[in-house]
């Protein structure tokens, strides 16, 4: 329901900008209000969740969820629909900050690689069936029936999660929340999203980017400072100090980057260099999503016999490697697409094993943290992804409006280049840092 959503609201936006009669860049907060709170709050959702419950604050996530959705769904107007998807995104943070937590407290130690992967197969699903669900609902009710239709999902959701989620187990020592870090670090994220998202559109070099950047970093610097002297962080900067922690952290950053940095390019490959119809574009780009959702179970249930470091590091290279060849064969379409299939299993081996080794690397008490953690980085390494993937296109294409074939080809290829060096970095951070074998981290066993 998560990938759905986000997949769904972008694709409402025309629609958005005819009901409402607003202009493009006042619709994207509809997107962008709800990106913010959700990566915003997800450390701080994660760090509570392991003292009051992980069980407890899932099942209410779900509540607000569907109080959001239903209140989306009945604005009167643009401002009350982007408030309302801040109720939204907060009901998402309780959610998501939860998810893999909850995996992990529940599989078995010898079977959490395999738990995972089925997780990471359903988002595959949810990613890959976005658009055609997204526009099967707007044609039928119109775009308040993407925001109703959680309310019946969610409802079935939280009886689920109440009755068969198990409480939780590990919980961390009662504690003041650290509301000076979450005032820090909410602005910091927030100014360095929008400066990363919008940074095409304005100018990299644009004083307005410029400052955020800046100001972004200069925050993010004094919550480390912050986090690093208070006697109850909301993000315990120890767990970054192992390898395996930190490693996972950062190629999972890296691997969404590649994955969604794909998915913002190729369209436009296959649309204005290989002269394919939006819809035959969408079904051909459907490859991607379909490669991490058949890879992901496999290589969850692998990465429990052999550990993840060879799955983690082949992934990637194996992505790497795809997104090099199209980069240097773009015009071959027929070569492009199974290409397409291979990046997707790539991504798709590399996950499961990268998520379980990141959770099997925290204390259990820390697992909301973790997870909290875990799942910021998806939404950074998106907005890096399509930031960086759409100024590496710009770059090699020009700043046309009707790029020709040749440009746009042009475009994909430097786009590919840097996506492909990012899915190498990957992997070699993968294989001389390694991650910690499930079962065979020292420390665990210490803890």
């Amino acid at each position: 329901m998560g990938q759905l959503d986000a997949s769904v609201v972008t694709l409402a936006f025309p629609t958005l900008r005819h009901a409402f009669g607003a202009s493009l860049a006042s619709v994207q907060w509809v997107g962008q209000a709800y990106l913010l709170v959700l990566i915003g709050f997800l450390t701080a959702v994660g760090r509570y969740a392991d003292m009051v419950g992980r069980k407890l604050l899932y099942t209410y996530g779900f509540v607000v969820f569907i109080v959001g959705s239903a209140a989306c769904g009945l604005a009167p107007s643009l401002g009350a629909l982007v408030a309302f998807r801040v109720v939204q995104g907060m009901g998402a943070a309780m959610l998501q900050a939860n998810s893999v937590a909850i995996v992990a407290g529940a599989a078995p130690k010898n079977q959490l690689g395999r738990a995972i992967g089925i997780q990471g197969a359903a988002q595959a699903l949810g990613l890959a069936l976005g658009p055609a669900i997204g526009g099967l609902l707007i044609s039928l009710g119109g775009w308040r029936l993407i925001f109703f239709i959680n309310v019946p999902i969610g409802i079935a959701a939280t009886v689920l999660a109440w009755l068969l989620i198990p409480r939780s187990r590990h919980l961390a020592e009662r504690a003041a929340h650290d509301w000076m870090g979450l005032a820090i670090f909410v602005p910091a994220i927030a100014v360095l999203i929008l400066s990363i998202s919008y940074g095409n559109k304005a100018g990299w070099s644009s004083p307005g980017i410029l400052a955020g950047l800046v100001g972004g970093t200069a925050l993010l610097a004094a919550f480390v400072a912050r986090e690093r002297r208070a006697r109850h962080p909301m993000l315990d900067l120890t767990l970054l100090a192992r390898p395996a922690f930190s490693a996972g952290i950062t190629t999972g950053l890296l691997s969404y980057m590649v994955l969604f940095g794909t998915l913002t390019v190729a369209p436009f490959l296959l649309e204005i260099a290989h002269h394919e119809g939006s819809g035959a574009a969408g079904a051909e780009m459907f490859l991607l999503p379909l490669g991490v959702g058949v890879a992901a179970p496999i290589a969850g249930r692998w990465s429990d016999r052999i550990g993840a470091r060879p799955l983690t590091a082949g992934g990637m290279a194996a992505a790497g490697a795809a997104l090099a060849v199209t980069a240097a064969f773009h015009d071959n379409l027929a070569a492009f697409l199974p290409l397409l299939a291979v990046t997707g299993l790539g991504i798709g081996t590399f996950t499961p094993p990268n998520n379980a080794a990141i959770m099997g690397a925290a204390p259990p008490h820390q697992s909301g943290m973790a997870s909290g953690v875990l799942n910021m980085t998806r939404g950074l390494g998106t907005s890096i992804g399509l930031a960086l993937a759409g100024l590496a296109y710009t770059a090699g294409a020009g700043a046309h409006s009707h790029p020709s074939a040749a440009q746009a080809g042009a475009g994909y290829s430097d786009a590919a280049w840097l996506l492909a060096a990012a899915a190498i970095a990957a992997a070699v951070i993968s294989a001389a840092r390694g991650h910690a074998e499930l079962n065979k981290d020292p420390t665990l066993t210490a803890e």
